[in-house]
Order: C-alpha cells, then structure tokens, then sequence
C-alpha cells in the first residue's frame, strides 16, 4: 500500500501516559520489556558511504523513516541535527527516506537542511520489515544492543527524544522508566500478544470464546489490501472498516448470533486514519 501521507497527531497512548505522568507530578518515559534485535539492512548514504545498524552497535540509534515531502518531517529535522550534534560519539542519528523522487533531488534537500547524520533511500523491503512504516514521520529508537525498544509515530517534543537518549545512555533524567510488551505497537508480528485491539468490543464474550476470537483475528488476513492479519490490521489501522467489519462478525458468530455487532465504533477512542491521503508537499 502506497504511503502518501504525514501523521503528526500524538498516539492515544502516550496522552494517556502524559496525562498519568501529570497527575503523579512527573514524566514517565516507556521502553518495551525484553525488546527484539532491529533488523538490519544494508545500504548506500546519499554520499555512496555503506550504511548499516552494525556500524553504529555500541551507541544509542534514533532510525527516522522521512520524506521531504512531510512537513512534520522536515519541523523535527533541526531537533535531530541537534541532538547528534549534542550526543557525538554516543548516539547515531540515520534518516531513512521513502521519497520517490531520485538521490539528487533528495540529496539537494539534505544539504539545504545541513543534515549532519547519514540519510539513505529506504526500499521496500526495508520499510516492510519495519512494519511497513504507515505514518510519517516515524522514529525507532534503538539501545547500545542494536534492540528496539521505542516507536514513535508524527511529530515528537524534542525534549521525549533527548530523555530516552539519556536514560538509554546511563545519564540523570528528571523521569520514571516504565516498561511495557510490545503486542504489535513497535512490531507488527507481536499483535498475537494482544488481549484487546482497537475498535473490537470483546467484553461480551466468554473468556473461552474471547480466547477463540483473538485466534480467529490472527489466523486471517484482511482483504483491504495491507497483506496483514486481522489483527494487525486493527493495530496498525484503527480506521480500517474491512478489518473492523470482519472482527465484529467473528464475534458474531461465537456469540451465536446472526446479525452482525456494531461496527460503528462508539465509544472507542478515536485515532487518527492511517488512509487518509494528502497531495504532496
């Protein structure tokens, strides 16, 4: 599925945490409990230079999927080129275009921005083991282990980036570490973790059927085109009617019903479409 559009809108979760974090009377920063390997890739930089995640092991990686098309993509450049400037040596910014347009053009675009962090092309199959990277920008940080143990997805306070950084790096940081499992928010795969998703009302079913359900929505793949599971899909595409549909029909069959349950979404939290499309900027 073509990628055309930018996401800058925070996730529901982590307004959820910052709102906890502010009835606490402190930030609270989240890393995923025993995290997976990044996987790595093998490409050129714009300056024909390899680039891989192997290079930089040992320092703090913040990998940034962009397009110099994205307006939110280009606000958070110079906080980026800050932050390697800053952490030199310790952290290793790379910057993973999705760009159609050639090396030149992009190349020409880097270098108005003075970015002082390599930027490479990222084909497809980079982006699809990434999870297919379905908003923009979206950031990966990764410990001095090469594992990911952060996602982030539109444009982020500076300030979230430098705190992870730090307490990634061993350094004072004026919050409280948390840790949670990834159930497909960092990898996709790790939907089958999942005892609830978005938009799927599962409170109506027995455990053993709830059991069934959550079977059911990992061992089908939606027909709307993502090449994901139902699952997924729903993590990945909280807006997506095909996926949303077919769940609530899975549940109406285990509940022994022939009608259909709403698949209005009333009630959940509304999260921003990962279909809508903008024309480039």
């Amino acid at each position: 599925m073509a990628l055309r559009f930018c996401f800058a809108a925070l996730s529901v979760a982590l307004a959820a945490q910052a709102a906890a974090a502010r009835q606490q009377g402190g930030k609270v920063i989240r890393f995923v409990r025993d995290p997976d390997p990044a996987p790595d890739f093998k490409l050129e930089d714009l300056q024909g230079k390899p680039l891989t995640l192997a290079r930089a092991r040992g320092k703090v990686v913040l990998l940034n999927f962009w397009a110099s098309w994205c307006g939110p993509c280009r606000a958070e450049i110079p906080d980026l080129i800050e932050l390697q400037d800053k952490y030199q040596g310790q952290v290793q910014v790379i910057g993973l275009t999705v760009d159609d347009d050639d090396a030149a053009t992009i190349r020409r675009v880097v270098t108005g921005a003075g970015i002082n962090y390599p930027v490479a092309m990222a084909p497809a199959a980079v982006r699809m083991q990434y999870g297919g990277i379905a908003a923009l920008p979206t950031s990966f940080l990764l410990d001095r282990q090469g594992r990911v143990v952060q996602k982030h997805e539109g444009l982020r306070d500076p300030g979230l980036y430098e705190t992870e950084i730090r307490a990634l790096l061993g350094l004072p940081i004026e919050a409280r570490v948390e840790t949670f499992v990834d159930t497909g928010q960092v990898f996709l795969e790790h939907a089958n973790r999942a005892s609830e998703l978005p938009g799927v009302d599962l409170s109506k079913l027995t455990p053993e059927q709830k059991q069934a359900a959550l079977h059911a929505f990992n061992a089908e793949m939606c027909d709307c085109g993502c090449s994901f599971t139902l699952a997924q899909c729903r993590v990945w595409d909280r807006n997506c009617a095909v996926s949303l549909s077919r769940t609530a029909g899975i549940i109406a069959k285990l509940r022994g019903s022939s009608k259909p349950a709403d698949t209005s979404d009333k009630g959940a939290t509304a999260g921003p479409s990962r279909l809508t499309t903008e024309p480039r900027m």
